[in-house]
């Protein structure tokens, strides 16, 4: 008898998690957007890694619902955990310092780690378009955007599906993203 794929158990997981939680439009179940990533890691940007995707699918958990560590491991194992870790805001550091420490651990995580990362910017993204998103959260989006490939700029060769994701979400941004353009914080 075949077993559930990770990706598979990991998108009943976080459907579980996030359920009942909205989107910024009040309207959108929240689970829509993990799943719309893990489409764009694999469909968009050609990464068809199970556990990139179980990542993918659940690189809010840790931030947004009640799930600790401890039950990623206990379900998923230590490299979706980790990835998982790696993807999540750092909520006991003082705000000031939550960006450095975020892009740092970026800076030297797996590049299939970043490729879920770019693909979560560029669901993020794509979703402040209008109707959805107005012209504030939009400008915000593209900023964050820019901010993270400024981040990863030195890691987007270091696989084939992150030089994709790389050069499709600097495509998307516009041309401040092809220039390096550094950008403050929002």
């Amino acid at each position: 008898m075949p077993t559930q794929p990770i990706w598979h158990a990991a998108a009943d997981f976080a459907a579980r998690q996030h359920q009942g939680q909205l989107r910024k439009d009040g309207v959108t179940p929240y689970i829509s957007h993990p799943f719309r990533v893990a489409m764009v890691v694999q469909a968009v940007f050609g990464l068809d890694d199970p556990e990139a995707l179980a990542a993918a699918v659940l690189h809010d958990t840790l931030e947004d619902t009640r799930t600790d560590y401890e039950d990623l491991l206990d379900a998923f194992g230590p490299w979706v955990t980790q990835a998982v870790a790696t993807l999540s805001d750092n909520k006991s550091l003082p705000k000031d310092e939550r960006i450095e420490d975020y892009h740092r651990r970026l800076s030297g995580a797996d590049p299939r780690v970043l490729v879920v990362k770019v693909a979560d910017a560029y669901d993020n993204f794509m979703d402040s378009l209008p109707p959805r998103g107005d012209a504030s959260l939009h400008a915000k989006t593209r900023r964050k955007g820019l901010r993270l490939l400024d981040a990863i700029r030195h890691r987007r060769q270091d696989h084939p599906a992150l030089a994709r994701a790389f050069a499709i979400l600097e495509e998307t941004l516009g041309p401040a993203a092809a220039a390096g353009t550094p950008l403050q914080a929002p």
